[in-house]
């Protein structure tokens, strides 16, 4: 299931710790201020628990991060891809009236659709409210679920929804598509007509609301996510990563093509080129839309994993560079790689564990500087050969320190 709509950009200064029952109050007075009804207050507010699984799992670091290829392997299965053309067909007629009206191609919506929730399999079965009060009433992400919890109970309001109907992730994400509350209120729509707008209970809805939202996000109609390239065997692969733009035209020059080896087309079309699996794995371009995948969620994996599904629902081929076998790296790993990139110059920020643009930028500095491929892909030699380099730097500066 996927993070639909939160993402670390929403972290704030945790706020000081309340007793819960105050806590509820203080909602309880914040709810009436927003305008939700006096029983949703009263009857579904006043009752609400505090679920201490729900904060565990908000604290639930894993202990390994996947690889590109585990991850992607994982998500674009042929049980998904042959789901997704049955889900295609059954609701062809309706999805191309979506596109009409959105812009989205009919392959992407049923794309999130089996990321999210496996086309509906698994919509989660925590319930929404108490999970909302608890996060609400922890001091690290206060603000941000207390506005959702405010959406949450103006939704039932709206729509008349019981608590029990009220159910999704940990997090408070919801339905087929697993839209948080307040993207809940502000673009899920009626797709079946029938006068509700039901996320769980209605696969129209659902696709109707994902691509309103992705219409609203700014999807460019008529342009694909990225492609799957083929690159020349001495690539410049500093070149790579989200934040260098260029255009096809640039990338033709420096060799890229299409994976069977004609022109790129598009001279003017902007895209950036990315290797989540280094030099030894697939490498794609990602244009403008791709951008779009990934206000939905913010991770570059799920970005791709939602245009190769798409890509291949709609029929086209496997990649046709194969995914290396690598194994998930741990957090620790990670955060001793970045402590050590930033003890020899290349400043990556906090040591969080997290493997994003920064810490590629670093990595591939550290590859420039050492005559690696510059790939910034992280494997256990380059995080050992990083630590070692630090560790020696460490020694020469303790030697050199003044008696």
């Amino acid at each position: 299931m996927g993070s639909t709509h939160f993402s670390h950009a929403d972290e704030q200064a945790p706020t000081e710790q309340i007793a819960f029952p105050q806590c509820v109050v203080n909602l309880q007075d914040r709810a009436e201020k927003a305008g939700v009804s006096s029983e949703r207050i009263e009857n579904v507010l006043g009752n609400a628990k505090h679920l201490d699984k729900i904060i565990s799992y908000d604290r639930n670091q894993p202990e390994f991060v996947k690889t590109f290829p585990n991850y992607l392997n994982k998500r674009v299965n042929d049980w998904r891809v042959n789901k997704g053309r049955e889900m295609l067909n059954k609701h062809r007629a309706f999805l191309q009236q979506l596109t009409q009206e959105y812009g989205v191609p009919a392959h992407y919506l049923v794309s999130f659709w089996g990321l999210e929730t496996n086309f509906g399999s698994y919509k989660g079965k925590m319930p929404i409210i108490d999970s909302l009060v608890t996060l609400a009433c922890d001091p690290r992400r206060s603000e941000f679920f207390s506005k959702e919890l405010m959406q949450a109970l103006l939704l039932m309001d709206r729509e008349d929804f019981e608590v029990d109907t009220m159910v999704g992730s940990w997090a408070g994400a919801m339905g087929h598509t697993q839209f948080m509350p307040s993207a809940y209120m502000r673009y899920a729509i009626d797709g079946d007509k029938d006068g509700r707008v039901d996320l769980w209970n209605s696969e129209l809805d659902a696709l109707a609301s994902a691509a309103n939202f992705l219409n609203q996000l700014g999807w460019v109609p008529g342009f694909r996510w990225g492609r799957e390239v083929s690159l020349p065997e001495a690539f410049e692969y500093e070149l790579a990563g989200k934040d260098q733009l260029q255009k096809l035209a640039y990338w033709s020059d420096k060799g890229v093509t299409k994976t069977n080896g004609s022109n790129l087309g598009a001279p003017e079309l902007e895209a950036s080129l990315l290797v989540p699996a280094g030099h030894k794995g697939p490498a794609f371009l990602a244009y403008r839309n791709f951008d779009i995948i990934m206000r939905w969620n913010n991770s570059e994996f799920y970005a791709i994993a939602v245009g190769y599904l798409a890509d291949r629902i709609l029929g086209q081929a496997p990649l046709s560079k194969k995914l290396p076998a690598l194994e998930d790296y741990s957090v620790a790993d990670m955060q001793k790689l970045q402590e050590s990139l930033n003890t020899l110059g290349f400043d990556v920020g906090e040591a969080d564990g997290i493997l994003g643009p920064a810490t590629r930028k670093g990595i591939r500095g550290f590859q420039v500087k050492h005559q690696l491929i510059a790939d910034g892909f992280p494997d256990k030699v380059l995080i050992d050969t990083v630590a070692e380099v630090a560790a020696k730097m460490d020694e020469q500066e303790t030697v050199s320190e003044p008696l």
